[in-house]
């Protein structure tokens, strides 16, 4: 219940920075967008396991593992993909193919929610987490979900080779890479030379 707060404050900051904002849906800002939206799922779900009556039912469940991962994947794994495809072009020097990673993104945000999801129900049916197998009525959600760990799996492959085909060549970054951003390490070239400053820059 204490965690509810500064998580709320935290995702009514990022959500009010965007706010009449000029945003532009590259894979860097779909990544992000969806990690808030699935962030903000797993915190209501945490909401839930807070109210004690409630949690008399969800608690040691499936349910707590759905909570856990919405906060887990989308908190972490979305945001080093958005960082990721943030920085590949300065780091490699090549703009990576958008078309493919915008693929990247919507499979990745649909199956993971065909994974993560069904386990609320799961958890409200009773299943134990931990356990090595579990009784027949909980089969069909449990097929859904693994329907959901092999696609989300999969489509890391697919993330793979969009680095590696980058690294590998492609249309020239600038040094900007994005439109007009802000700081040091978009004033040169793509890549970063080695030293990246030969002698130390002025700053206004």
């Amino acid at each position: 219940m204490l965690i509810a707060v500064p998580t709320g404050v935290k995702i009514f900051n990022w959500t009010t920075t965007m706010w009449r904002g000029s945003l532009s849906f590259e894979p860097p800002m779909l990544f992000a967008l969806a990690f808030l939206f699935l962030f903000t799922i797993g915190g209501f779900s945490g909401l839930m396991l807070a109210i004690v009556p409630a949690d008399y039912q969800y608690h040691d469940t499936y349910f707590v593992v759905a909570h856990f991962h919405y906060v887990l994947v989308p908190g972490s794994v979305f945001a080093l993909m958005a960082a990721v495809y943030y920085w590949l072009p300065k780091w490699t020097g090549h703009m990576y193919d958008m078309k493919l990673a915008k693929w990247h993104f919507w499979l990745s945000a649909i199956f993971v929610n065909v994974l993560f999801f069904p386990q609320h129900f799961l958890g409200l049916a009773g299943m134990p987490r931990r356990i090595p197998d579990y009784a027949s009525q909980f089969a069909d959600w449990n097929m859904v979900s693994s329907i959901g760990a092999f696609g989300f799996g999969l489509s890391q492959l697919l993330f793979i080779w969009l680095i590696v085909k980058c690294v590998r060549g492609g249309e020239r970054a600038t040094a900007g890479v994005w439109d007009w951003p802000h700081g040091l390490e978009w004033t040169v070239p793509s890549p970063a030379p080695y030293h990246t400053f030969e002698k130390a820059p002025e700053i206004h």
